[in-house]
C-alpha cells in the first residue's frame, strides 16, 4: 500500500467509530486477492471468505485454518506469497466480527497474527485496524497511565567475579573488544567499518526514549501488554526440547520477572521485529547513524529481550551488526570469521551458520583446538552499542535481565543480493 493510500485509509479508519472495523483497501482489492488464490487451488479458501466478509464467524476461522495449512506446508521460504496475504486476509475478517462484537482483546490478537505471519499486502491496515481496536481495548480496560509505580527489571549492579563462574572458560581473560565513547562517523569507518573490528560505542544512545522506558515493566504492559508476540521457550534453538509459543507480552513479562527468582522455563523473545509489529516501542528508539555507513540499507530490526541466563550460542549473521543494549548487560564473546572452518559449523543448511561447539560445555575430544583460538570478548554495558562485522562469530549470554536491540544492515553493493 503506498503512503497515501495508507493516508487515505488512516482516514477513513479514525474517522469510523460505529463498532466497524473499516477496511477499505481490503474491500477495493478483496477480489483481486481472491482470483490469485483460486489460481493457486484456494476455491475452498475463497467460498470461506466470501461468508466471512458476510458475517459469518465460523467461516472466517475455517478461512483462517485454511491458510494456516498453507503456511505450514513446507519450509517457510517455498510457500506462495499469496498466501501469506491470504492469511492476513483471514485473520482482518476474523477480526471484524471480533470487533463488532465488542470482543477487543479477540480482535487484536487475529490483527497480530495477521502481522507476524502474514504478507505485506495488508500490513498498514492491520496496523492501522490494530491502532483502533487497542484504543478501544485501552479505554474499556482503563490501561492509560495510571501513575503507577515503576517495577524495574533490573535495580541493582551485578557481581562481575560471581557472574564470570557461570561464563564459557577462559573469558574475560584474553583481548576485551575496545570501548570507545561517542565514536565518529569518521573514525568508525576508518577503524572499524572497513577493516571488518567489532568496538563497543558509548554514549551514542542516551537520547533515546527507550533508555527510560524500557526498564519499567508497567509501562511495557501499558504500552503492549495486551499483544500477541512469539517466543522461544528453552535452553536455545540448538536443544532438542526448544519449541516456539505465542502469548500475550504481558504474559512474557511475567514469565521473565519470575524467570529470575524460580525454577520457570527460560522464556525468550528473541530475532523477532517487534517494532514492526508494535509501533509504539518503535517510537522510543532510534536508528543509529552508524547502521548507513557504506551506503546501504537497513535490512532489520530486532528485539532481543528476556531474563537472565538467556543464552544464544554461537553463530554467525551475513549483515553489519550493531546491537544496542538498552536494559541490562550481556556477555559477548566474538571470534573472526577467517576461522570458520575451525569452529565446526552445523552440516544442514538450515543451521549453517551456528557452530557445533558449545561454549557452556566444551567437548575437548571432539573440539580438542578449540580452546586455542584466539576470540574477543566483553560485558556490554547499559547504554552500549557492539558492532559486529559481517560473518563475525558471536556467543550471547543474559547477566541480567536484558533487552536489546540488533541491526542489521547491508552494504551498498549487497542490496540485490
Amino acid at each position: 500500500m503506498s503512503t497515501s493510500a495508507a493516508d487515505a485509509v488512516a482516514g477513513e479508519i479514525a474517522g469510523s467509530d460505529d463498532g466497524v472495523l473499516e477496511t477499505p483497501f481490503l474491500d477495493s482489492e478483496r477480489w483481486n486477492i481472491l482470483q490469485s488464490i483460486a489460481e493457486e487451488g484456494g476455491y475452498a479458501y475463497a467460498t470461506m471468505t466470501s461468508l466471512a466478509a458476510a458475517g459469518d464467524i465460523r467461516a472466517a476461522e475455517a478461512a483462517k485454518e485454511m491458510a494456516w495449512e498453507q503456511l505450514h506446508s513446507g519450509p517457510w521460504h517455498s510457500v506462495v506469497p499469496i498466501w501469506r496475504d491470504a492469511y492476513s486476509m483471514a485473520c482482518m475478517h476474523l477480526a471484524k466480527l471480533h470487533y463488532a462484537n465488542g470482543e477487543f482483546n479477540q480482535a487484536i490478537k487475529a490483527l497480530d497474527m495477521g502481522i507476524i505471519m502474514g504478507g505485506m499486502m495488508l500490513r498498514d491496515e492491520l496496523n492501522l485496524a490494530i491502532r483502533k481496536a487497542s484504543e478501544k481495548e485501552k479505554a474499556r480496560s482503563d490501561l492509560g497511565d495510571k501513575g503507577e509505580s515503576e517495577i524495574k527489571f533490573v535495580s541493582q549492579e551485578i557481581n562481575v567475579a560471581e557472574v564470570q563462574q557461570s561464563l564459557p572458560i577462559k573469558s574475560l581473560s584474553c583481548k576485551l573488544v575496545g570501548k570507545s565513547p561517542a565514536l565518529s562517523l569518521e573514525a568508525f569507518l576508518r577503524d572499524h567499518y572497513l577493516s571488518g573490528t567489532p568496538v563497543v560505542i558509548r554514549d551514542s544512545m542516551d537520547h533515546w526514549p527507550a533508555k527510560s522506558k524500557w526498564n519499567d515493566m508497567n509501562y511495557l504492559r501499558r504500552v503492549a501488554g495486551f499483544r500477541t508476540v512469539p517466543v522461544e521457550v528453552g535452553k536455545n534453538y540448538l536443544c532438542p526440547e526448544w519449541k516456539q509459543e505465542l502469548i500475550t507480552f504481558s504474559e512474557f513479562l511475567e514469565r521473565t520477572r519470575s524467570n529470575d527468582t524460580t525454577s520457570v522455563e527460560t522464556t525468550y523473545l528473541a530475532q523477532h521485529q517487534l517494532f514492526d509489529q508494535i509501533q509504539e516501542l518503535r517510537q522510543d528508539i532510534v536508528i543509529p547513524d552508524y547502521c548507513f555507513t557504506g551506503g546501504g540499507e537497513i535490512r532489520s530490526l530486532n528485539a532481543w529481550f528476556g531474563p537472565a541466563r538467556t543464552v544464544t550460542p554461537l553463530h554467525h549473521d551475513p549483515h553489519h551488526n550493531i546491537l544496542a543494549q538498552v536494559v541490562g548487560k550481556k556477555y559477548v564473546r566474538l571470534y573472526s570469521a577467517s576461522l570458520s572452518d575451525e569452529l565446526h559449523p552445523h552440516s544442514e543448511t538450515m543451521l549453517s551458520n551456528s557452530s557445533q561447539v558449545d561454549l557452556d560445555n566444551i567437548d575437548e575430544k571432539e573440539f580438542p583446538n578449540i580452546l586455542d583460538l584466539e576470540f574477543q570478548d566483553c560485558i556490554l554495558e547499559e547504554g552500549e552499542m557492539l558492532y559486529i562485522p559481517p560473518k563475525w562469530w558471536h556467543y550471547v549470554r543474559s547477566l541480567t535481565t536484558s533487552f536489546s536491540v540488533s541491526f542489521w544492515w547491508s552494504d551498498a553493493e549487497k542490496l540485490d543480493d
